[in-house]
């Protein structure tokens, strides 16, 4: 490793000096700067590929920088944004602010070009990095919409909807019920129209049902007979039913019966982590609710 991180250093040092070379009088006169950069470009990356070898992350991420720097400046923007991406990757393993930095940079580049799908991608990135690594919910909620809206204008539906899906579940989370309720019946109505994707609706219709619930148990009653109407497929299933048992042990103020009624479903059907917190929100609610009075 040590002797890749040695070969890197005297790539580097010889990218500088074509690119001091470059600069020439002979060059400038002459036209002979372009492929000057074009080699210093090509250090560069063998550089950033031996730095990778020897796992010296940053300063990979470095020289692909460097490369991207040059690549854009002999015009190739797509070369240069392929080699920012790679800069995020190797900061990715160090630095995840910097990661972010780099993939930005990609975006930029991407959106200027008119490459949306390619930006959308990119932007689910950073959101996961936004997500797993530097835990700032609210950044990733904005890169998961502007990756949807980028395919949206894409038409790539069923991508926007995937990202619409994760903003709906920060935003419960986040207990910005309103908004992840709008997003689960959005996807849900495109989701009936298309018949690959139909069997989903009922799942996103369940997922407005109990955050309608964390909000209000009167308005989920009525959201739930909203659901039934628009797709019948919905009130045949385990969820709806699930939803509406849950709605009475509410009604009834029994928290033992709510906790019943989900022991039941879950030995069946395991919940997923998300839909067992919101469900603890509820039942904390249903809890405290005779010591209000």
């Amino acid at each position: 490793m040590a002797d890749q991180e040695q070969k890197a250093l005297q790539l580097i040092a010889e990218a500088e000096k074509k690119l001091k070379s470059s600069k020439g009088l002979f060059n400038s006169l002459f036209g002979g700067g372009g492929s000057k950069q074009e080699e210093a470009c090509d250090l560069y990356v063998r550089a950033a590929n031996a730095f990778k070898m020897a796992k010296k992350w940053p300063q990979a991420g470095k020289a692909f920088e460097e490369a991207a720097l040059l690549q854009i400046a002999l015009g190739s923007k797509h070369e240069g944004a392929t080699h920012y991406v790679e800069a995020g990757n190797c900061y990715r393993k160090a630095d995840a602010n910097a990661a972010v930095s780099a993939i930005h940079k990609a975006i930029e580049i991407y959106t200027d070009m008119g490459r949306f799908n390619i930006a959308a991608k990119h932007h689910i990135t950073v959101a996961e990095i936004y997500e797993n690594e530097l835990s700032d919910m609210e950044k990733a909620v904005q890169n998961y919409e502007q990756a949807a809206d980028y395919y949206k204008g894409e038409e790539s539906n069923s991508s926007a909807n995937k990202c619409l899906l994760k903003v709906a579940q920060f935003s419960a989370t986040l207990e910005n019920y309103e908004k992840a309720i709008e997003i689960y019946e959005q996807v849900a109505v495109s989701s009936m129209d298309n018949s690959l994707l139909k069997y989903s609706a009922k799942d996103h219709f369940f997922r407005a049902s109990i955050c309608h619930m964390c909000m209000d148990t009167a308005n989920a009653t009525l959201a739930v007979k909203k659901y039934e109407e628009m797709f019948p497929a919905f009130a045949d299933s385990r969820e709806c039913k699930l939803v509406k048992k849950l709605l009475e042990a509410i009604e009834a103020e029994n928290v033992d019966q709510f906790t019943e009624v989900l022991k039941e479903y879950d030995s069946i059907s395991r919940l997923d982590p998300f839909l067992t917190t919101l469900l603890v929100r509820v039942k904390k609610q249903l809890s405290a609710e005779p010591d209000l009075c």
